[in-house]
C-alpha cells in the first residue's frame, strides 16, 4: 500500500468506528487528526489523541512500516521529538526519537477490502487535500455565485476579528504595550508560516527592551537575534563566528538562554525563506524602524506602509542580506499591519475607520497558495487580498471543520434540498 493512502485514510477519518490501540496494547482515541504539514517535519501537527487515560497534543508521523522511521533518519532528527504517535500499516520494529525515548506506535485499523483500497488510492492521487475538505465543491463548480459578495465581506470581517482577538491576547501578555505586541506579531509573521512558531518564540525569549538598547547597532541586533535563535555556535566561522562572539557578550550581559536551533525548519525551503536570512531581515527592520507603531497607525496610504518594510541599500552591506521582497511585504501588510490598524481603530471605538482600513485589503494583490488555487478551480473570482483572506477564513473555519450549516453556501444548499422534498 502506498503511504499516500494511509494519509488519506487518516485525514478523512476512514478509521472511525474501528478500535485503535498501540503496539503494546493501550487503547487509542483520535480526538483530532491535526493539520497536514507540507513542509519539512512530521506529517501532521497539533493533533490530539488519547492513549490509555492520558491525553496528548503534538505531531503525528505516518509510514507504511515502522522501519521507515529509521530509514528516513527521524531517529536522529530533533524535529521529530514531539511526535506523540507513529501511525503505520505494519509495526515491524520499535522506534526511538533523538532523546532515546520510545515512540508509541499504532497499526491503523481501517476497512481492508482490496477493491475499496484500490478506489481510495485512485481518489487520493486525483484529489488535493484542500479540495477534499470543500464539501460543496460540486455545487460551486456548477454555480460559483452561491458564494456571494456579501458573504465574502462578512468572512473578511470575521478574519480580522480573529486576528484582533490574537492581538488582544498579546496585549494581555505585554501588559497593554501595543509596541511590544506588534514586535511579537511581526516576528511571527516574519516566519512566513513555515517558521512562524519558532520566530514568535524568538521574540518572546528576546525582550524588545534589550533590543532597543542596541537598536542603533545593526551588527549587535543581528548577533543577539541569531544567537537567541540557536543558529550560531562558538566554533562558527566568518561572519557567523563574529556574531557568535558578540552574542556571548550580550547573552552574559542580559542573562539570556538561546533557543534550541532544531526548532527551525530549514530543509525543502525556498532560499528567501531560509530562517537565517529572515532573522537578518528582521534585525534590519528593527534597526531602521524607530517608532514603527506610530508610523503604521499614522498613515492609511498603502505606498507609505509598504515603504516602512523596505531596507535601504547601505544597510544591506552590513550583513550581506537581501531586502524583503514585494510579495513578502504584502504578506506582512495582510497579516500584521492591517490587523493592527483595524484592532487599534476598534480599541478607540472608531468602527467607521475600522471599515475603511478593511478596505485596504482590496488594494493588495491576491495571495497565491494551495487553498486559494483550489477556490480558483471551483470558479471563484480571486482579484485581491480581500478575496483571498475571505476564502482562507471560509476554508479554515468552515470547510475543514464541516461547519456547513453555519456557512451561507452550505445553508443555501441545505435549504434547496429541503424544498425539493415538498
Amino acid at each position: 500500500m502506498p503511504e499516500i493512502v494511509l494519509h488519506y485514510i487518516w485525514e478523512r477519518c476512514l478509521w472511525a468506528g474501528m478500535e485503535q490501540q498501540t503496539t503494546d496494547g493501550r487503547k487509542v482515541e483520535i480526538l483530532s487528526v491535526g493539520t497536514h504539514n507540507r513542509d519539512a517535519g512530521p506529517d501532521y501537527s497539533s493533533a490530539r489523541i488519547k492513549i490509555g487515560d492520558r491525553e496528548w497534543v503534538g505531531n503525528i508521523e505516518i509510514h507504511v512500516c515502522s522501519s521507515d522511521w529509521q530509514r528516513h533518519r527521524h531517529h536522529i532528527d530533533k524535529a521529530y521529538d514531539n511526535v506523540i504517535l507513529h501511525v503505520v500499516r505494519t509495526a515491524d520494529k520499535p522506534i526511538y526519537n533523538s532523546k532515546g525515548e520510545l515512540v508509541p506506535q499504532c497499526e491503523l485499523n481501517y476497512p481492508s477490502d482490496k477493491d475499496y483500497l484500490t478506489a481510495l488510492f485512485s481518489e487520493a492521487q486525483q484529489m488535493d487535500s484542500a479540495i477534499r475538505r470543500i464539501g460543496c465543491a460540486e455545487h460551486l463548480i456548477h454555480d460559483p455565485k452561491l458564494l456571494s459578495d456579501g458573504w465574502r465581506k462578512t468572512l473578511l470581517r470575521k478574519r480580522l476579528e480573529c486576528k484582533k482577538a490574537s492581538i488582544d491576547r498579546l496585549l494581555e501578555i505585554t501588559k497593554g504595550s501595543w509596541e511590544h505586541a506588534l514586535y511579537i506579531s511581526l516576528a511571527r509573521n516574519f516566519g512566513f508560516h513555515t517558521n512562524s512558531v519558532p520566530f514568535e518564540q524568538l521574540a518572546i525569549n528576546t525582550p524588545l527592551s534589550y533590543l532597543q538598547k542596541h537598536r542603533n547597532n545593526l551588527f549587535q541586533l543581528t548577533a543577539l537575534l541569531m544567537g537567541q535563535a540557536g543558529l550560531i555556535t562558538a566554533n562558527s566561522e566568518g561572519t557567523n563566528g563574529e556574531w557568535a562572539k558578540e552574542y556571548e557578550f550580550l547573552r552574559t550581559k542580559f542573562g539570556l538562554t538561546p533557543m534550541d536551533g532544531s526548532m527551525w525548519k530549514q530543509a525543502r525551503l525556498r532560499p528567501q525563506n531560509n530562517p537565517k536570512l529572515r532573522i537578518q531581515q528582521f534585525a534590519q527592520l528593527l534597526y531602521q524602524s524607530e517608532n514603527l507603531l506610530s508610523k503604521i497607525l499614522d498613515t492609511d496610504d498603502l505606498k507609505e506602509l509598504e515603504a516602512l518594510f523596505k531596507v535601504s541599500p547601505e544597510w544591506l552591506s552590513c550583513s550581506g542580506s537581501k531586502p524583503v521582497g514585494k510579495s513578502s511585504i504584502d504578506i506582512l501588510l495582510i497579516n500584521t499591519v492591517i490587523p493592527y490598524k483595524y484592532a487599534y481603530a476598534l480599541h478607540r471605538n472608531d468602527r467607521a475607520k475600522a471599515e475603511r482600513i478593511m478596505g485596504l485589503m482590496e488594494k493588495i494583490p491576491a495571495e497565491n497558495n494551495t487553498v486559494v488555487r483550489q477556490w480558483k478551480v471551483l470558479g471563484q473570482a480571486v482579484s485581491n487580498a480581500a478575496d483571498t483572506q475571505a476564502l482562507l477564513h471560509l476554508y479554515q473555519n468552515y470547510c475543514q471543520h464541516e461547519n456547513c450549516i453555519n456557512c451561507e453556501v452550505g445553508f443555501k444548499i441545505f435549504e434547496n434540498k429541503q424544498l425539493t422534498l415538498f
